[in-house]
């Protein structure tokens, strides 16, 4: 059996030297896995919200289309990264096979069902069928393989609720946990796509952290996620704007904080130009978190030094310690999200 590179550099095909996630094309070759790889039987892929939108604009919502697109993807570059985007997702699956070099290295064992937690953009996969396409949540199920690399994180799937409803929240999970991170008692909190899966995440954390002496501001984008997010109880306000137009949205948010702003932005959009609707909203010596995929770090960088704007901006590193533990709990704490999530999601 051959060796692998810890993190994947002896699949990268083109360019070679570079490691797996920026490379143009790696190799899905399944037949033979190396010693510190684990293979994996591929049930549902999870493709990230900005990637699925603009691959079903691209589709104009055709489902075979959208099938014909990511095949397409898949048989350039031996993995799933939108080359409109750059971004991938990540996959349910159960595994097939181990390598001899991770005796010892892992808890996993042959026949387990996973998440992993590493984005398809760098994940060796192989589609042998699409065999649904459900667009209201991004997901796709397949027939398949997938290969995680040594470096690879992982979430096994929990017993106490469905597959679905785990990945749909696993997926997003370094939103949440990096909200818990971030988010200090008495901090006014807002949060720019609170309506969609990450954003309620978010908010249920953030209203947590903030406490009683904290305000969570949640922005939608619609009338039914607007409701949705009232529902839920988790902000102190709650608006529907267009994230791409930042004066009115700032001129709310004045309103709102009785010109304080925020101490804390949260990104979760899945559409471009939104750089400067959470710059603006950002009191001066405060902090922006684009966990969006669709951020122009050019535009946030370029916009912020334009308006003269001295916030710290946060790169959306899908993971953070503990991220996939943290996410699980918020569902088994909140009965209320749980029950949209699994209506939404499950």
């Amino acid at each position: 059996m051959k060796k692998g590179n810890k993190y994947g550099v002896h699949r990268v095909i083109e360019p070679l030297g570079v490691l797996p996630q920026p490379a143009n094309k790696i190799d899905n070759n399944m037949d033979e896995i190396y010693d510190n790889e684990i293979l994996i039987d591929v049930k549902t892929l999870n493709v990230d919200s900005a990637s699925f939108t603009q691959i079903e604009e691209q589709a104009g919502g055709d489902e075979k289309k959208i099938a014909e697109i990511m095949l397409d993807i898949v048989a350039k570059q031996g993995k799933h990264r939108n080359p409109v985007t750059g971004s991938g997702g990540m996959l349910l699956g159960v595994v097939e096979k181990i390598g001899p070099a991770l005796e010892g290295k892992t808890d996993l064992k042959v026949g387990d069902k996973i998440a992993t937690l590493v984005s398809l953009s760098l994940t060796p996969l192989r589609i042998d069928k699409i065999k649904e396409i459900r667009k209201d949540v991004d997901q796709v199920d397949i027939d398949g393989k997938a290969i995680l690399f040594e470096s690879g994180i992982y979430a096994k799937i929990p017993t106490d609720m469905p597959e679905k409803l785990a990945l749909s929240a696993l997926d997003v999970a370094g939103a949440p946990a990096q909200t818990a991170k971030l988010v200090k008692p008495g901090d006014i909190v807002f949060i720019i796509g609170a309506g969609g899966k990450s954003g309620m995440l978010c908010c249920y954390e953030a209203k947590k952290r903030a406490g009683v002496t904290g305000m969570v501001i949640g922005l939608t984008h619609s009338e039914k996620s607007t409701k949705r997010l009232q529902d839920l109880g988790f902000c102190d306000y709650v608006f529907s704007a267009n994230a791409t137009n930042p004066v009115p949205v700032l001129e709310k948010i004045e309103e709102i904080t009785k010109g304080k702003l925020a101490d804390i932005t949260i990104n979760n959009v899945n559409i471009p130009d939104t750089e400067m609707t959470s710059i603006l909203c950002t009191k001066n010596d405060g902090l922006v978190y684009f966990f969006s995929m669709a951020t122009s770090f050019t535009k946030a960088a370029l916009g912020a030094e334009g308006v003269g704007s001295d916030v710290t901006m946060i790169v959306g590193n899908g993971y953070t310690k503990g991220h996939a533990e943290i996410t699980l709990e918020i569902l088994r704490e909140s009965d209320k999200l749980r029950k949209v999530f699994t209506e939404l999601y499950a």
